[in-house]
């Protein structure tokens, strides 16, 4: 991950000026035709921006027909947006000249700074200074450059070779090059753009302040991005969660997150750190603030352009429309397994259907048009199927037969989509003998798909993206917790120089917060250890704390289902013994009541440096790591998220209960996860915490914490 780039307090920036200047100085236009500087003004002009530009160039009195400018101060009048492509060396002092002529923006297209190396990084650092002293929102450095594509300015001020279409997709890019390669993807596509952001290093500008920008701005519908890294991670989640789904106007959010093989985890002490990856994290964080995680550009450009172009589903129950039964199966398949329904036709349906469709016709969900179908046996299918009250979206299939019409089968679907509420995608399989239909699907912007899994999977994103604007809305508890108690154990430790506490000292933080642990007692003596054991309720377990014992079952250093005061004592005198043998220091003897057997879960946290603490649940006890079935979420959490945990994990039916055993009572679980999320939020001492593992009962019979441990900074 980057640098942090920014102060918090710096980053609400006004890009009015950076996406909508009236005046654009280009300092480093030049004359020959081969260079950046010469492209950008030559973009600025071929695309009829509506501005004034004034190219800077000392050694030039005018480029393209422009006339230039010697120095940024011969400029005339206010300069709004300036953009540079020169030498990175001379930027800071350009920038700062170019402040002083009223600039509130600025894209550093030059490389050569942190890239490179130490030298780079102390420009880069200069860069910041002044955009912080002057409130300029630079955009960059070593970046594309970016483009507005709303008629009443049209302004390309970046080096792309290719010019995208208007449209409603918002595109948002780390990578320069990977974005040019991509806009000409979509330009292929006939997918048109709002806007093309170049990030660059984010020195100022980051993908935060332009997704605030966005939010806002009534040409975009659909916001589509490429990170490699996210900075201001809490402030990314709300402003992706305000986007998502609480605004009027909301926007969906797809992203194309590189990097999913990170390592960063194998040195983590904890259950929780060797589990949490960076994907790990960026997962969670994608979650809960209802951004939709995309695996290729092919799927992010596909559902894009379903998002920009189609209504959005009302439920999750599908109608396929097909010229032959094989794809109309493996359509069938694949969108039962995205968690679609398959819509069941009504009887006037299913008679409509039968005016004009031939006998040998499937009547029934997937809708087989039968194989000699033209265009007007597809028009009559689809206009029933789209007047249909229980279908939601419509999936139509087409294969090349010899009486295959696919150019006019497309104008078809084209004219009904015009009119329609429901939520069309396409899939005319083949190449050569359906280029035709394709062509017209795509000029037209009906989404196609080349196989009908692809199609389905369109259709399940969309429902999903449905079922999180039509989400229960919750907000984060705050629970009345003993911070004090908890405090007080925590600096004990540090004190003493420890950086994990013993299970007593742990147990001491959950008790303060209210966990549900089970009654437990730290002794020293054989007689508190009898007087605890009756306080506490036999059986009693015993372990050995010692800062020097790791494995304690290994050791003999753990006694169980303890039923007397012989026992006790006698277990007390066995632990003690341990110590002399090992010649390790014995701070004391953990004493707990056992507890009835329930289903063992974990719940932990590890702070993460950009995005603070996240917060871990699974299966517990030795099926954690076997199976590494968990769920993450950062702190804090909404009741919600606690709920999204508990149920996505993949072995979620041995908490709902099989063969016969009780479901789990997933409450206490939910009320755990949300009392760990305050704890590692009140608490940011502490660098990791493991739960495992967490006892759950029978529905409505809460849960007991076992074992855990806290691991400070």
């Amino acid at each position: 991950m980057s640098p942090k780039p920014a102060a918090a307090a710096s980053r609400k920036k006004d890009l009015k000026a950076l996406f909508e200047p009236q005046t654009i100085a280009v300092v480093g236009a030049s004359r020959r035709t081969e260079a950046v500087g010469h492209a950008i003004l030559r973009n600025l002009l071929n695309t009829g921006y509506k501005g004034k530009i004034y190219p800077v160039n000392p050694k030039a009195d005018e480029i393209l027909g422009a006339r230039c400018f010697p120095s940024v101060g011969d400029v005339p009048g206010v300069i709004d947006l300036a953009i540079f492509i020169i030498p990175s060396t001379g930027v800071p002092a350009e920038l700062e000249a170019c402040a002083k002529k009223g600039a509130k923006a600025a894209i550093v297209i030059s490389a050569g700074f942190r890239e490179v190396g130490a030298e780079g990084l102390k420009l880069e650092e200069e860069v910041r200074r002044i955009a912080d002293q002057y409130g300029i929102a630079v955009l960059g450095p070593n970046c594309l450059g970016l483009i507005n594509n709303d008629p009443a300015l049209s302004m390309n001020a970046s080096f792309a070779g290719t010019i995208p279409n208007p449209g409603k997709v918002a595109f948002v890019s780390q990578s320069g090059a990977l974005g040019t390669a991509l806009l000409d993807y979509a330009r292929g596509q006939n997918i048109g753009f709002s806007k093309f952001v170049s990030l660059g290093n984010k020195v100022g500008v980051t993908e935060l302040e332009v997704l605030e920008y966005l939010k806002d701005d009534p040409k975009t519908s659909v916001i589509i991005m490429y990170l490699e890294d996210i900075v201001h991670g809490h402030d990314f989640i709300e402003m992706a969660h305000e986007i998502t789904g609480d605004t009027a106007t909301t926007k969906p959010i797809l992203v194309i997150k590189s990097g999913r093989t990170s390592e960063g985890a194998k040195a983590a002490s904890s259950h929780t750190g060797s589990m949490m990856g960076a994907d790990e994290v960026y997962d969670a964080v994608f979650a809960q603030s209802g951004v939709m995680r995309m695996s290729s550009a092919l799927e992010m450009f596909g559902l894009a352009n379903v998002f920009a172009n189609q209504p959005l589903m009302r439920g999750n129950r599908v109608a396929i429309v097909t010229n032959a039964g094989g794809p109309g199966i493996m359509a069938t398949d694949a969108c039962v397994k995205a968690g679609l329904k398959m819509a069941e036709m009504s009887p006037q349906t299913v008679a409509r259907l039968k005016e004009k469709l031939p006998p040998t016709a499937n009547f029934s969900n997937p809708i087989d048009v039968i194989g000699d179908a033209r265009h007007d046996r597809y028009e009559h299918a689809l206009r029933a199927v789209i007047a249909e009250p229980n279908v939601d979206g419509v999936l139509v299939l087409l294969t090349p037969q010899a009486m295959t019409e696919a150019e006019a089968t497309a104008k078809v679907i084209v004219d009904l989509d015009k009119s329609s509420d429901k939520t069309i995608v396409t899939c005319f399989m083949g190449h050569a003998d359906v280029e035709a239909g394709v062509k017209v699907l795509k000029e037209n912007n009906i989404p196609h798909y080349h196989f009908p899994e692809e199609a389905a999977g369109a259709l399940a994103a969309v429902d999903r993206y449905q079922q999180w604007l039509n989400r229960r809305r919750t907000g984060v508890k705050h629970y009345d917790a003993d911070r004090n108690r908890a405090q007080n154990a925590i600096r004990i430790a540090s004190k003493a120089g420890r950086k994990f506490l013993p299970i007593h000292e742990s147990m001491e933080v959950f008790t303060a917060y209210g966990f549900p642990v089970i009654p437990w007692a730290f002794v020293k003596t054989q007689e508190d250890a009898w007087e605890s054991a009756v306080k506490i309720g036999f059986p009693v377990v015993m372990k050995v704390v010692s800062q020097q014992i790791i494995h304690k079952v290994d050791v003999g250093g753990v006694r169980l289902n303890l039923n007397s005061a012989e026992d006790v004592q006698a277990a007390f005198r066995d632990i003690m013994a341990v110590g002399d043998k090992l010649k390790a220091k014995i701070d004391g003897v953990f004493m707990q009541r056992m507890a009835p057997k329930g289903r063992e879960v974990i719940l932990g946290m590890k702070r993460d440096p950009h995005f603070g603490p996240i917060l871990m649940f699974g299966l517990g006890g030795i099926y954690v790591e076997a199976l590494k079935d968990v769920t993450f979420r950062v702190a804090p959490i909404r009741e919600l998220s606690a709920y999204g945990m508990v149920r996505g994990i993949r072995a979620i039916k041995l908490l709902e209960g099989v063969r016969g055993e009780p479901r789990a009572d997933f409450l206490a679980v939910e009320d755990c996860l949300k009392r760990l999320s305050q704890l590692a939020c009140d608490h940011p001492e502490i660098d990791e915490i493991d739960i495992n593992p967490l006892m759950v009962y029978a529905e409505g019979k809460g849960a007991g914490v076992i074992d855990a441990r806290i691991i400070l900074k």
